[in-house]
């Protein structure tokens, strides 16, 4: 780490700021809220940046916080942070373990937890931010944090774009950063150029067939043999339909048909999702599940043509090579032999909607928050998989520390890639 640098300056408060932060990410764990329900998250944060000076949009696409600090000529970075949390009943078993109950969009009660990270990422952000407010000689531009609602269901940013207060909001940015807490070992953070994240789609097909008795099968056009034909065919469109040095899944994760052992049924739903990396390979595998339903379906003399929804769906995340290699040079100089070359991921993100709608580059990171010795002796043991938990489990628990000074450090070291004055 060289100690000369702005980033090593401006971070030199983290030490007198780590307690509150820590006391802030234990009450956000403990409070989570789902998308589009961010409200007192929302508050909390807004009350921490205007303490902190910043110029604050309330309310943006929902819940949305937009603070923009401004210091000096110099460019625009924005930094952006994810807000809510997932239906998950948490099993952790943290002293600051979440309790909370809420009702979903359908009316059901649900258990609510942080199992994505995104209370790491929401007081990553607000650390940083305090950081750049109290250390302003040693940068200039313009700062802009951003908190978005809602990317567990993929239209928080989105919903931000399409606010008309957004654009006033936000201003002209040069380059927007953002980043996500992994189960890799905590103080650990990589980047990479190009494709990072996969775009992802689900996608809801109703089939029709023609219901009867069980004990009478000729009288009906049975919908859950069609299904099965379909579940069968639909194995071929990675294997068979897409180049094997392209990468792309086709998941069916739920099928549904009948209620009763002897009645056959006059319609299935199954529920699919597709991950690829291009624009390319996503129209030609979402063309393909058409195209095999439909033949199936007229295969099986179906009375009806089937229906396709479109659901959940999120963009890929394509790092600017020029702005990855900036943000990794970086990475490199202040965490030395912590900065890795991250492997492309599977997950799915929908951040690139802001930079895509705002016209300028982007990159986005990963950085680690299993514990590191766990981590070890599980790799040792060849359980990396089976032991240490992954985003979404109940179970996922990134450990307090390095992992919030690291998330801290990684926005701080970004922004001033471009906005220290030494930089």
């Amino acid at each position: 780490m060289n100690d000369t640098t702005p980033a090593a300056r401006v971070l030199q408060g983290l030490q007198n700021d780590r307690a509150d932060l820590e006391d802030f990410y234990r009450h956000l764990h403990q409070h989570p809220e789902l998308s589009h329900q961010e409200t007192a998250t929302a508050e909390s944060v807004r009350s921490r940046l205007e303490d902190a000076g910043y110029d604050v949009s309330f309310g943006i696409g929902g819940t949305g916080v937009v603070g923009v600090l401004r210091n000096g000529d110099g460019p625009r970075v924005l930094l952006r942070a994810d807000m809510d949390a997932l239906p998950v009943q948490e099993a952790t078993g943290l002293a600051y373990a979440s309790t909370v109950t809420t009702t979903d969009p359908s009316g059901d009660t649900v258990p609510v937890m942080h199992a994505c990270g995104h209370d790491v990422h929401v007081t990553a952000l607000l650390g940083a931010a305090g950081l750049m407010a109290s250390s302003r000689d040693q940068w200039k531009g313009t700062l802009v944090a951003l908190f978005q609602p809602a990317e567990e269901v993929g239209d928080g940013a989105r919903g931000m774009v399409d606010d008309g207060a957004f654009a006033d909001a936000v201003g002209a940015v040069d380059v927007a950063l953002a980043q996500h807490v992994m189960p890799v070992p905590a103080g650990r953070i990589g980047t990479r150029p190009g494709a990072i994240l996969s775009a992802a789609d689900s996608m809801r097909v109703t089939v029709h067939g023609r219901g009867a008795h069980g004990s009478m099968p000729q009288a009906a056009i049975d919908p859950v043999v069609l299904a099965a034909m379909i579940v069968v065919r639909l194995q071929t469109v990675v294997s068979r339909e897409v180049a094997p040095t392209e990468p792309a899944v086709l998941t069916i994760g739920s099928l549904r048909a009948g209620s009763k052992s002897n009645v056959i049924g006059d319609h299935a739903v199954l529920e699919l999702n597709v991950r690829t990396y291009n624009e390319q390979t996503r129209t030609s595998v979402l063309d393909a599940v058409r195209r095999i339903v439909t033949a199936e379906c007229q295969a099986s003399d179906s009375p009806k043509p089937p229906e396709f929804e479109l659901f959940d769906r999120f963009p890929a995340t394509t790092n600017d090579t020029a702005t990855t290699e900036k943000v990794a040079a970086a990475f490199a100089d202040h965490f030395g032999e912590r900065h890795f070359d991250a492997p492309l991921e599977s997950a799915s993100e929908d951040f690139s909607d802001l930079p895509e709608a705002l016209g300028v580059p982007y990159s986005y990171w990963i950085f680690g928050g299993a514990d590191p010795s766990a981590y070890q002796a599980a790799e040792d043991a060849g359980r990396v998989a089976q032991d240490i938990p992954v985003n979404h489990s109940p179970f996922f628990a990134p450990v307090l520390q390095p992992t919030l000074d690291t998330g801290v450090e990684a926005l701080v070291v970004a922004a001033l890639a471009y906005l220290g004055t030494g930089g």
